[in-house]
């Protein structure tokens, strides 16, 4: 779920109040998804909310995601501005989705 995103002129109070809200509440616009490309070792995200110096952390969503864990990650060489690659093995499988957060 994502959070409201205020202009840094803000002045309308229930919007600023909203948003903050959100936030209590658990959203946050440094979360989404993505599908490991097929018969590829690499997929690139567009994550708006992140930069280099960002910790990409990522959770299986689907079985053939857990299974493919032990070889799925992102050096932190590969998070910059607005985007990150996952490093991961070469696979044909179409299924394997994965949770992520984007922090820092």
């Amino acid at each position: 779920m994502s959070a409201s995103v205020l202009a840094p002129a803000e002045k309308d109070l229930f919007r600023i109040v909203l948003a903050v809200r959100q936030l209590t509440e658990g959203r946050s616009n440094a979360a989404g998804t993505l599908t490991l490309a097929a018969g590829a070792t690499a997929t690139l995200v567009t994550a708006p909310n992140c930069a280099a110096g960002s910790a990409v952390f990522l959770f299986p969503a689907t079985a053939n995601a857990a299974a493919a864990l032990a070889t799925t990650y992102v050096a932190t060489a590969n998070v910059g501005k607005g985007q990150f690659t996952v490093t991961h093995a070469n696979n044909a499988q179409t299924d394997r989705t994965f949770y992520f957060v984007c922090l820092g």
